[in-house]
């Protein structure tokens, strides 16, 4: 299984508009952060969650040529936004719909912002076409299971999601925009060969969980890795990465591993 975190950033990305503080200003690459998206490779199998409105821009700079199917996490801007560059997998496929798995908060939102796109064929070639689906708890492919478990944020859940890789059996879990991981998320994620893991800045936040808040998360799953992902301007790279915890790092646009 390979995993790229497409983009590792808040709502308003960094550097921020208008803003030159430290990490905005700062030329270190790992402080650039687009809006939070990541790109598995399960034995051959193609899955991307969310699209940012970067979504065309990290394709292209991460090379992103395959596309099977898509994870809708929730309906927030920063994940929804870039849904149209989806067009271009579509074509991909032959012309074919792409399935896009989410909540039923998720398909509303995709509804009323893609109208144009609903049906099991683009309207012509080069137009985006989606097939919503719910996602299930535990969704069975040739290649592995993506389980799914909601996560409160706000006034909506998320997806919580966790792959488990068919032929080499490690597995995944992908847990961002949330204020609590439930104990039902924990036990699905323990045994985790890596985690990423929302975890905004050092200050609470009242969707979000704060940088101590996640890593007492990562201590209850004890995956052997867990990347922080979703951050802010509030957090230089290196200056996170020395105050961490043992297993805990930051994530950063580009950052690929594999299991």
């Amino acid at each position: 299984m390979e995993v790229i975190i497409l983009g590792s950033g808040t709502s308003q990305g960094v550097p921020m508009i208008a803003c030159a503080c430290a990490v905005c200003s700062s030329t270190d690459p790992r402080n650039h952060r687009t809006r939070a998206s990541i790109h598995v490779v399960m034995d051959g199998l193609h899955v991307q969650v969310d699209a940012a409105p970067e979504f065309r821009l990290q394709c292209r700079r991460e090379r992103i040529e395959q596309l099977d199917l898509f994870i809708l996490t929730h309906g927030h801007a920063d994940h929804i936004a870039g849904m149209d560059d989806l067009r271009r997998f579509c074509d991909l496929l032959g012309g074919n719909a792409l399935t896009v798995y989410t909540t039923a908060e998720g398909r509303g939102r995709v509804n009323a912002m893609f109208p144009y796109a609903m049906g099991e064929k683009p309207a012509a070639r080069g137009y985006a076409a989606f097939k919503l689906a719910d996602m299930l708890p535990s969704l069975e492919l040739p290649q592995g299971t993506i389980q799914s478990t909601l996560l409160p944020h706000g006034g909506i859940s998320t997806l919580g999601l966790v792959f488990t890789e068919r032929s080499s059996g490690k597995k995944f879990a992908y847990y961002t925009d949330c204020k609590r991981v439930t104990p039902e998320a924990i036990a699905l994620a323990r045994g985790a060969d890596a985690v990423v893991l929302d975890g905004l800045r050092p200050l609470p936040h009242p969707s979000h969980l704060s940088i101590d808040e996640a890593i007492a998360v990562a201590k209850e799953i004890g995956a052997p890795q867990t990347w922080l992902t979703h951050l802010t301007h509030l957090t230089d790279h290196d200056v996170l990465t020395t105050s961490l915890p043992s297993g805990l790092a930051p994530a950063y646009d580009g950052l690929r591993f594999k299991l």
